[in-house]
């Protein structure tokens, strides 16, 4: 079998995962082989993460949500219910939004939705 030296290809697979790898700590961005185990771990729980971002947004806005409704003597489900059944369709995060950022519109938006129940 001839033999293969990979030079340049093996190089440019090392520089690049070695370019990933960048601000790691200690030998996890020098060597290559700690390199490559914590650049895949790294990329793995991006993957993840990306996922998981969506689903933590979404419980954040909707604690958020509820201590608003709470203090408009409603559940977040109850207020879900009301806004539902009044046909006002804003989303979790722009309540969210609203019950920080603007109270007087969120009591707004409640009242509304209790006047159509």
């Amino acid at each position: 079998m001839p033999r293969v030296k990979r030079g340049n290809v093996a190089r440019k697979r090392r520089k690049k995962i070695l370019k990933l790898a960048k601000g790691f700590r200690g030998s996890h961005s020098k060597l290559f082989r700690t390199a490559n185990q914590q650049v895949m771990k790294a990329l793995r729980n991006a993957y993840r993460d990306r996922r998981k971002r969506k689903r933590d947004f979404r419980r954040l806005w909707i604690t958020r949500i509820n201590a608003a409704a709470r203090q408009h003597g409603l559940s977040y489900s109850q207020l879900t219910g009301k806004l539902k059944k009044a046909n006002i369709g804003l989303n979790r995060k722009m309540l969210a939004q609203l019950a920080m950022l603007d109270p007087s519109a969120f009591a707004k938006v409640v009242a509304l939705a209790q006047k159509a129940d």
